[in-house]
């Protein structure tokens, strides 16, 4: 006796159905508003957990990074209340007895003003959390930038915490160090890819100076040109590629899902004038495999 093979599927009306192929939800910072949570990380410079929004207000709707949890508005500075409404953060109080926090207001990494106790005693616990990750080897504090002439050269050391890059024709001010810029895509077990975008053998830019003059009717900067990570040499791919900020690997999967936003912010150069950098990144001199001496720049 011959098995005959299932009929396909098909419609109450007879017609055969077609199946349907999965689509991963990706991130968009236009539709960001449209999320219910914000984007759980941890603070890059004290290693406590944060939550990013984007920004409800202006044109670029630039993310920040709030405490993790509500506190009394009675115990908050009316110019350090932020209130989150359908998934996107306002600078102000809501008119309710809560609000949100600025991260960078209680963060012990950081030498900022006096607050007022309440926040006092966050900030001390925040930094007592801090010490425990640190003495645990959960979190590494990022290298602090040389300050002065480095003893030799007489040459002042220069690492941009926050470098500008040029990217498809287009500045941006870039969250962390270039080599430590962080794959935002979700792996398989649904956590963000630990890869960096110069991981992997990927072409690197170059860095210039460029002028940095501003537009006509505005102040004039100090500086007349900036340092810049120049990537209009490479491929339009991987600049592309850059903007999405995805590693090699899930750049050539383009239905990953987004873990994190790209945290590119076009850069001014009145708002930002704090990031010019006026030199190249220093040369430094580091062994080679034979013992001969490699010349690295630093970025």
């Amino acid at each position: 006796m011959r098995s005959t093979p299932p009929p396909a599927s098909r419609h109450p009306g007879g017609r055969p159905a077609t199946p349907r192929t999965r689509r991963s939800l990706q991130v968009s910072p236009d539709g960001a508003r449209l999320l219910r949570c914000g984007q759980g990380g941890r603070c890059r410079e004290c290693g406590n957990r944060i939550e990013w929004y984007p920004r409800g207000t202006g044109p670029q709707r630039r993310p920040v990074r709030l405490h993790p949890h509500e506190l009394p508005a009675a115990r908050v500075p009316a110019s350090c209340r932020w209130h989150v409404s359908s998934g996107a953060a306002y600078p102000a109080g809501d008119g309710s007895h809560w609000c949100r926090l600025p991260q960078a207001a209680v963060c012990p990494a950081r030498d900022a003003a006096p607050v007022p106790g309440e926040l006092a005693g966050l900030r001390r616990s925040l930094a007592v959390n801090t010490r425990r990750m640190i003495d645990a080897g959960a979190f590494t504090p990022p290298p602090t930038p040389a300050q002065g002439p480095v003893p030799g050269n007489g040459v002042q050391a220069c690492r941009p915490a926050r470098p500008i890059v040029r990217l498809l024709y287009v500045h941006y001010l870039a969250a962390r160090p270039v080599d430590d810029i962080q794959c935002v895509a979700q792996t398989r077990r649904r956590q963000r890819c630990t890869n960096h975008l110069l991981s992997g053998g990927a072409l690197p830019g170059t860095w210039t100076l460029l002028p940095a003059t501003p537009r006509s009717g505005q102040l004039a900067l100090p500086a007349a040109v900036m340092a810049v990570y120049d990537l209009a040499g490479i491929p339009y791919a991987e600049q592309l590629r850059w903007r999405a900020q995805r590693c090699l690997q899930h750049a050539a999967i383009p239905t990953a899902a987004d873990l994190a936003v790209a945290d590119w912010e076009p850069f001014g150069p009145l708002h930002h004038h704090e990031h010019v950098h006026a030199r190249l990144p220093t040369r430094v001199r580091r062994p080679g495999p034979a013992g001969q001496a490699q010349t690295a720049v630093r970025p």
